[in-house]
């Protein structure tokens, strides 16, 4: 369920519906103890937190439900078994993975032993020691941080980059007039404008029942407090409190009786403080997006990468920052591939001779596509043979020159895995960049469009079985979705030490990288077609019916959601892996 849709339930204020006000901050207290003991963090009620999280469906599902087998209580991708059984004993080589995200905690415990290094590069010195272009880039790059050390954090969505961009041109533009190319153009207008206006629309009105809801419950609040005398309160008091069926002090009654009973609030006074505070935490991610997000105005880039972004193939800017002023993305994606194994806390990386890059390209906002094209040759430069993208976008104005990266990419037998996206839409029909379906063509007579062949595209699994097994977010494609991996209540490494589940396609497309490493780890002669043809051969496959994603009743066999059918299995990957020639001229290690 969205955040909108809460809100929308919140906000019809009759009285049949004062159970939705009420379900908004029951949820919120009933989820305190959870956070509190998984995360260690001070009191806070965030439902967006929670929702990202996952907290409200898996209350009871293990940190490592997706570690076991296929057939078990859950759809797990045999990691524990691979692990324990087919590589026990064998020799592997270091594989280097790129992150290409927010940032990575450097410093994380159950990452720092396996944070990439560049060895060709003196710390802290001011040069460029391994001549690459970068100056002290010893734990990798960041393609949106400036000269002077600052960092990108909010930044516009790229619909609004478009939309801002063409506005001057077909504002007021009569397209039976339009030629061939223009009309083409005008349609992307068109939609871009579809979009930022649409977005604006639902945060205004998103704001707007926030302040109804924050009206409607302080009041019912004050007439509680008002009936009760003031003063501390304790459940004996509240429960003896006679409401004569009033359903505003009903409301208010279970809202006081609940956080009564996760914290050690005892005023409705300090009640209602905390209920503001987290009301505003809510609200402020519609008001982002109306200052930055969809502001066509809003331009960060300007005044801190200072690059010139009309050159889609300028190289050379940036910083040495790959932690960023958030890195909860990107850490959380780099635990799943490679958080240290066995080390006895935190959790296990599904990859375990590896080395985590940091390349830092990814925004609060929408990721741009010369930082992309320079992140992914970045990574391929120095050394990386498998590749993280868990991010996407609607539009991609510089398609150009990441397909030439994607290509470059390939050439050097480097893999690419991306994260499907989590609109619940068919990428068959609707565009979500970046993408394998290259701007060129092949085949008889080049009428195909070109597929990268080196492109594994990941949708999102959940930890329930049955119909329910696709996560209800994730997009899908027949043609477009290779393969699903589990993306729903994934426990993964934060910033700070910590640890918390997350869910989305981000989650689920660094299980596959992970399955990517390992086999580049003990099968180092197979190429990068190779790795992804041993994926795609041994999956688990799925044929009976599941809820289609986005759709409320809609059903369709699983095995349609994607290029594969089935769901990644490390243990089968490589069995298959261990079967194929590798093309490469490596010599296999020695069991």
């Amino acid at each position: 369920m969205s955040v909108q849709l809460v809100f929308l339930q919140l906000c019809c204020f009759s009285d049949t519906n004062i159970k939705h006000i009420k379900h908004y901050f029951n949820t919120k207290v009933s989820q305190f103890s959870q956070i509190h003991n998984i995360m260690k963090v001070k009191f806070q009620f965030s439902l967006v937190f929670i929702l990202i999280s996952g907290f409200l469906s898996a209350q009871n599902v293990p940190n490592d439900w997706y570690y076991g087998n296929p057939g078990d209580e859950y759809m797990g991708i045999s990691l524990n078994k691979a692990h324990n059984e087919w590589l026990k004993d064998k020799k592997s080589r270091t594989v280097v993975v790129a992150v290409i995200d927010s940032g990575i905690d450097i410093e994380h415990e159950d990452l720092k032993a396996n944070i990439w290094i560049n060895p060709g590069e003196i710390p802290g010195n001011g040069i460029d020691d391994d001549k690459n272009g970068y100056i002290d880039d010893v734990f990798g790059w960041n393609f949106i941080g400036g000269p002077d050390g600052r960092n990108v954090g909010p930044d516009t969505y790229e619909a609004v980059r478009v939309y801002a961009a063409l506005k001057y041109k077909y504002e007021n533009a009569v397209p039976s007039k339009l030629n061939k190319t223009q009309k083409k153009e005008y349609d992307t207008y068109i939609r871009a404008k579809t979009t930022v206006e649409k977005e604006i629309e639902k945060a205004k009105m998103s704001l707007s029942q926030l302040k109804n809801v924050e009206n409607r419950v302080m009041s019912a609040l004050d007439a509680l407090n008002q009936k009760l005398g003031g003063g501390e309160i304790d459940m004996q008091k509240l429960e003896a409190l006679e409401t004569n069926g009033t359903p505003d002090i009903n409301m208010a009654k279970n809202i006081v009786a609940q956080y009564i009973s996760a914290s050690d609030m005892k005023t409705i006074d300090a009640i209602k403080e905390n209920i503001r505070e987290e009301i505003l935490q809510d609200g402020k991610r519609h008001q982002d997006k109306l200052d930055y997000s969809y502001n066509p105005d809003f331009d960060t880039r300007a005044t801190i990468v200072k690059d010139n972004y009309n050159d889609p193939y300028e190289r050379i800017y940036g910083n040495n920052d790959v932690t960023g002023p958030d890195a909860t993305h990107g850490t959380h994606v780099a635990g799943i591939i490679g958080a240290v194994r066995n080390n006895g806390f935190g959790m296990d990386g599904v990859a375990d001779n590896v080395r985590l890059m940091s390349v830092r390209a990814v925004p609060d906002g929408d990721e741009r596509d010369k930082d992309v094209a320079n992140a992914i040759r970045y990574a391929v430069d120095n050394g990386a043979t498998v590749i993280n993208m868990s991010f996407g976008k609607g539009f991609s104005p510089q398609k150009k020159v990441v397909d030439e990266a994607v290509e470059y990419a390939a050439k050097k037998d480097v893999l690419l895995i991306h994260a499907a996206g989590n609109d619940g839409k068919n990428t068959d029909i609707e565009e979500n960049y970046p993408t394998a379906q290259l701007d060129k063509k092949s085949g008889f007579l080049c009428k195909k469009p070109k597929v990268a062949k080196n492109w594994i595209e990941v949708g999102a699994l959940s930890y329930r079985d049955g119909e329910d097994m696709v996560a209800t977010f994730s997009n899908y494609g027949k043609t477009k979705v290779d393969i699903f991996a589990p993306g729903v209540r994934i426990y993964s490494t934060m910033p700070g030490s910590e640890y918390a589940p997350l869910q989305g396609t981000s989650m689920a497309a660094p299980v596959v990288a992970g399955v990517a490493a390992v086999i580049r780890s003990y099968y180092p002669a197979l190429t990068a077609e190779q790795v992804k043809e041993a994926i795609m051969k041994s999956v688990t496959p799925v044929t009976t019916e599941v809820k289609l994603p986005g759709s409320k009743s809609e059903k369709k066999k699983f095995s349609d959601l994607s290029v594969s059918g089935g769901i990644v299995n490390l243990y089968q990957a490589l069995q298959v892996a261990s079967t194929m020639k590798g093309k490469k001229k490596i010599k296999e290690p020695k069991a």
